[in-house]
């Protein structure tokens, strides 16, 4: 009987040695795959002229890259983008709201290792690194017949001639202006603009008849208090809701962002007022974070907007006064009227050097409970930016038809980038298309009915506010229309 019990118990023991030995070759081989796919080291984009580097899995720096220059970017800790990687063979992938984009192994640039400031304030130099970002990055080179070289050699030679900081600004603006990008701006200093100013000083008459001006949340706004019989907004001044009609709901979206609680101190909108402060505060932040916050943010508003709107029989979502935003948050409010549980929506493309990157598809993931009743969106050329990505994606839905004016056609995500001397700028880079591969760059979003808006801001604005009444009443008569053409359809096809 002790025999049998000391068998046993070298048996046990053998056991538990194997079973050990076992764990140590798995955990051996579960590090040397953590280690197989490590994204230490440098990556360079495909497109978006950008060098990646991550040092020892704990801290990561970006440069902006030309052929000609490499400037610093933001540096931060490894985790802050550590969730929105993903390494597939040998491409690292970085997701940044609805974009994926691609890295692949490189050496870090020669221009990377030796970045001085000697010529920083430069503008000839400057005005290089600018010319070289558009040629490199800007999208629309074919699809506005412009003539770069012929175009960059005109407007270096107005620099050249008498170099300053004023002039280089000028002429970057009126560069961009010819490229007739929709999402391109330049940002100088506050002296630059100082000086700008006193050259251009004019006396300006006093017109005490001249039109009113209206901004875009305040035309929204009025909107909104006029059409609902009932309103339902609670704790929201970016999204109002409530009943159009007995069984018509209402949604007035007036941006596709700003809805973040960035913890912005109380000071900094006391001295520079609340949206500037809300974009200094995100601008110090990792991208990918904020854009997080700002989808957390209306994902919320948007479930106590389905709560109390998911009896009525249509629903109107009106983003005629929506200037864009985020595309991710574009795709969250509309993810609540998809019931798929994976809908491509749209395509993409980002330049390349003298090419572009592989098309990818762009999906918006539905939910469970989602709304599939009609569902009718007022756009108009106002539309723009992110409000249009949220268009295009109504391409691909049945239950939806949209009413008013093309959008802006200001489809691309702008890319951002910084010049030697510190200045902002951007151009377009990507290529927004539907499923079908088209691009409604410049002429906009189409729509199913037409209310012949006028084109122009604040004609618009102006003809909206002046009969509110009117507006409503275009608005049912629209979508009496397209029930009507929807029945007589379904009619002929019986």
């Amino acid at each position: 009987m002790q025999l049998s019990l000391k068998k046993n118990e070298i048996m046990h023991r053998q056991i538990l040695l194997l079973v050990i030995v076992l764990l140590g070759i798995y955990s051996c081989n579960r590090k040397s795959d953590k280690e197989n796919f490590s994204a230490n080291g440098t990556w360079k984009s495909v497109g978006s002229g950008w060098v990646l580097q991550i040092k020892d899995s704990t801290n990561y720096s970006f440069f902006d890259i030309t052929s000609i220059s490499c400037l610093p970017g933001r540096k931060g800790k490894f985790e802050e983008l550590q969730n929105a990687l993903t390494l597939r063979n040998d491409t690292l992938e970085l997701k940044k709201g609805v974009i994926t984009y691609k890295f692949t192994k490189n050496n870090l640039p020669d221009l990377c290792h030796d970045i001085t400031e000697h010529n920083n304030g430069d503008p000839l130099y400057n005005f290089e690194v600018f010319a070289k970002t558009v040629k490199e990055n800007y999208a629309f080179f074919e699809l506005n017949n412009i003539n770069w070289n012929q175009l960059y050699k005109t407007q270096k030679q107005k620099l050249t001639e008498n170099p300053s900081d004023v002039k280089l600004y000028r002429i970057i603006e009126e560069t961009l202006e010819i490229l007739n990008d929709n999402h391109a701006f330049i940002e100088a200093t506050d002296e630059v603009y100082e000086t700008i100013e006193k050259q251009s000083a004019q006396i300006e008459d006093i017109d005490s008849e001249a039109l009113p001006e209206y901004g875009d949340f305040q035309v929204a706004q009025k909107v909104a208090e006029h059409h609902m019989q009932e309103e339902f907004t609670e704790d929201s001044w970016l999204i109002q809701w409530g009943k159009l009609t007995n069984d018509i709901g209402f949604i007035v979206v007036k941006s596709m962002w700003l809805y973040a609680d960035l913890a912005i101190s109380k000071t900094l909108i006391e001295d520079i007022g609340y949206v500037d402060a809300y974009v200094e505060t995100f601008h110090k932040m990792y991208e990918g974070d904020y854009i997080n916050k700002e989808v957390a943010a209306v994902s919320e508003l948007m479930d106590n907007v389905m709560e109390d709107l998911s009896d009525m029989e249509s629903i109107v979502i009106d983003i005629r006064f929506n200037g864009g935003g985020q595309d991710a948050v574009s795709f969250e409010i509309l993810s609540r009227f998809i019931a798929a549980e994976r809908l491509q929506i749209a395509t993409q493309k980002l330049k390349n050097g003298t090419g572009y990157t592989p098309v990818l598809p762009l999906f918006i993931n539905g939910k469970d409970n989602a709304y599939t009743k009609p569902i009718y969106i007022l756009t108009s050329q106002q539309t723009g930016s992110a409000a249009e990505s949220f268009t295009i994606a109504t391409m691909t839905m049945n239950n939806v038809k949209r009413i008013g004016a093309n959008t802006s056609g200001a489809m691309s995500t702008a890319l951002e980038k910084t010049l030697p001397n510190g200045w902002s700028f951007a151009i377009s880079n990507e290529i927004y298309m539907d499923n079908n591969g088209k691009c409604y760059e410049n002429i906009g979003i189409p729509v199913d009915y037409d209310l012949n808006y006028l084109n122009e801001r604040q004609p618009f604005f102006r003809s909206v506010v002046g009969d509110l009444e009117a507006d409503k009443n275009d608005i049912l008569k629209a979508i009496t229309d397209l029930k009507e053409k929807n029945q007589r359809i379904q009619g002929a096809s019986n």
